[in-house]
């Protein structure tokens, strides 16, 4: 689950307005709701803070408004997050272990987030920035764990996305194959636990 990018003089963040970073906000939000669905192919290269690649992998995403989330890593090693609009599963077959949380905390743990959710309250906790067709988001909060994710496009299709974490690490993921959701692939949000698993909820017990 991670993201980079840059530019010119004119396009130095020191010389942004407010204005500026809001009209690129909009301009990805705009982009992001003409998506509301989509699932396709992904190749995933992780490289550390010397740039050396530490991890390939390959799997399928999928995406659906509202706050639908779905990351299936088939290689090398399987594992799964799947977000049904209330929840959040992170599931690893190996350890035979299931992390659960409410969406409101995953928004909070990586702005990937936003690419299902239109809430302005959650949009206002991140700047944005735009270079030709991709942009930066980045989260205001400095105790994030995640530095940066950067969403690119070709004209209004998801094309790449990557993700940069405060230990130097930058993971990149090219889609390919993209498609909108079909009724059948609506299944994919919706977590079957399997038995015989730790299960660790997170979820705040008051919306329980």
């Amino acid at each position: 689950m991670k993201k980079r990018l840059y530019a010119v003089l004119l396009a130095s963040p020191l010389l942004y307005s407010a204005a500026a970073f809001a009209d690129d906000a909009q301009q990805l939000r705009d982009k992001l709701i003409s998506t509301a669905s989509l699932k396709a192919d992904f190749k995933q290269t992780v490289t550390d803070v010397n740039q050396k690649v530490i991890q390939t992998g390959s799997g399928i995403f999928a995406l659906a408004y509202p706050n639908q989330f779905y990351w299936h890593l088939t290689q090398p090693d399987e594992s799964k997050i799947v977000a049904d609009g209330k929840d959040l599963w992170i599931y690893n077959p190996f350890a035979e272990e299931v992390l659960i949380m409410d969406f409101a905390q995953a928004i909070n743990a990586s702005p990937i987030a936003l690419l299902v959710h239109r809430d302005d309250a959650t949009w206002a906790q991140y700047f944005v920035t735009k270079k030709q067709d991709c942009y930066e988001i980045k989260p205001k909060a400095i105790d994030s764990g995640i530095l940066s994710v950067n969403v690119c496009f070709k004209n209004t299709q998801l094309v790449h996305f990557n993700v940069a974490d405060d230990k130097g690490n930058l993971s990149q993921f090219d889609l390919s194959n993209q498609q909108a959701i079909t009724d059948k692939d609506k299944a994919l949000f919706t977590f079957i636990l399997p038995a015989n698993i730790d299960v660790d909820d997170q979820r705040r017990k008051t919306a329980h």
